[in-house]
């Protein structure tokens, strides 16, 4: 008998998993901090003794090895990845066995990767399910232009192929386990399922119901931006990761929180919104922790510069920590706790108005001439945004600065957790700032002129 147990990372949009027997067990696709499934691990009475990569990540760095090393265990990764490290190097159609009832069976499947793998999980001789990683997903498939434009055709129809091969090779009711799809960009695109099976993916996936030429013209077509720090995973997991340093970070005082914005460091504020807007220390910035925090932080933040973090409590730096080593920011150079005023040190504190699509309305019908700036991503903005707004994405926005025209900016999104994150850096900026926490499916109610690219 085998259970398999998701562990799921919903910031980053991922899962990992372990299967076991009761007695021992196989990780697959670990993030950074891999003592959760160490803790798991150990109150099941399970030992770990194969980890499983399937592939090379680009949106988190792997906790692979250095579980592997802790644990003792056997590291598989296809024999194909140029990586720089000690591993157990797997191929296409070899079987490996977990335990007498366990075993994993590779299969290539190129598309999300070029070495991409799945990995079927068969129980006592007969298929328990397929880790399918970036390959298959619920209801879609992992994204192929992830390592550069030159190859994206090539992958798309290859991951056409992987998902038949998939869908051909395995009984309809084995379920499949995708570590991608729950949110993360490396999704063509997401689903709200929590489980599948091979035959119900044969009746709802694109790539499963679609002729290929359709379907690939149809993922190529729905592909956004994806986050600038996916460049620096895979070069990072080819290395070979250690684990992370989670301990406390320097407590910086005023004056040296003081110092580092002054010289250009980030000094991030992760406390929810309307706390935010209500005082936060001048020149900070907003990305508060009950989002997707670590996906846009990395994004918009410039690669390498120094982060601190203020937070209400040594908890929340800590789980802030937790996000950051999982995309490769390993050490905030300081943090401090409390309140803003503690912050500050006797600077009077910074505000911004948060609003209502109602009152940008409002605003536009008295004839003040808001400017309205738009930062949400391409496809966003295509399909429908207010008439007359200016569109600069979030992730471009800390170098399109002067592209902002000049008065008041109201700055949306699609549900205000980027239009803070936004108005801050204006803010930080010397700008006069209104954020709009507020659902983009109101502006049109509110009377917002709305128009389509």
């Amino acid at each position: 008998m085998v259970d398999v147990l998701p562990i799921d990372t919903p910031s980053l949009g991922d899962r990992s998993y372990l299967a076991h027997d009761g007695d021992v067990g196989v990780v697959i696709d670990p993030q950074r901090d891999v003592d959760r499934v160490s803790d798991l691990a150990a109150q099941l009475g399970v030992r770990v003794t194969h980890v499983a990569e399937t592939h090379i990540h680009n949106d988190y760095v792997t906790g692979g090895l250095a579980l592997a090393h802790a644990a003792g265990a056997h590291y598989l990764v296809n024999e194909a990845d140029p990586v720089r490290f000690t591993r157990t190097p797997v191929h296409d159609g070899e079987r490996v066995p977990i335990s007498e009832a366990l075993a994993l069976r590779v299969m290539a499947t190129p598309g999300h990767t070029f070495t991409h793998v799945a990995y079927v999980l068969e129980s006592e001789g007969r298929v328990a399910g397929v880790f399918t990683g970036g390959s298959l997903l619920y209801g879609s498939t992992g994204r192929p232009d992830l390592l550069g434009p030159e190859s994206t055709p090539a992958l798309a129809r290859a991951q056409y192929r992987s998902a038949h091969r998939l869908a051909t090779e395995l009984p309809d009711t084995a379920p499949i386990f995708p570590t991608h799809g729950f949110g993360s960009f490396c999704a063509a695109t997401q689903t709200n399922a929590l489980s599948s099976t091979i035959g119900h993916e044969k009746q709802v996936n694109p790539a499963l119901t679609r002729q290929e030429r359709s379907y690939v013209e149809a993922l190529l077509a729905g592909l956004d931006a994806w986050p600038a720090y996916y460049a620096h995973m895979a070069p990072a997991n080819a290395a070979g990761p250690a684990a992370p340093d989670l301990s406390p970070p320097h407590r910086a005082d005023p004056a040296e929180l003081r110092r580092r914005i002054e010289a250009g460091e980030w000094v991030v504020d992760l406390r929810e919104r309307v706390a935010f807007a209500a005082g936060f220390l001048p020149g900070s910035v907003s990305f508060a922790l009950d989002g997707s925090f670590a996906t846009y932080l990395g994004w918009v933040l410039p690669w390498g510069t120094p982060v601190t973090l203020l937070g209400e409590s040594p908890g929340q730096v800590a789980a802030a920590q937790r996000e950051l080593v999982r995309i490769g920011i390993d050490r905030p150079a300081a943090a401090a706790t409390g309140r803003p005023v503690d912050w500050a040190g006797g600077q009077p504190l910074d505000t911004v108005r948060l609003a209502k699509f109602g009152d940008l309305a409002a605003a536009r019908q008295a004839g003040t001439g808001p400017v309205v700036l738009d930062v949400r991503r391409q496809l966003e903005w295509a399909e429908e945004h207010i008439t007359g707004a200016t569109h600069i994405p979030l992730h471009e926005l800390p170098g399109r600065l002067a592209e902002v025209p000049a008065g008041e900016v109201w700055v949306h999104c699609h549900s205000g957790y980027r239009a803070l994150a936004a108005a801050s850096i204006l803010a930080a900026q010397g700008r006069q700032v209104i954020s709009v926490d507020d659902d983009f499916g109101n502006a049109g109610t509110a009377g917002l002129p709305l128009v389509q690219a």
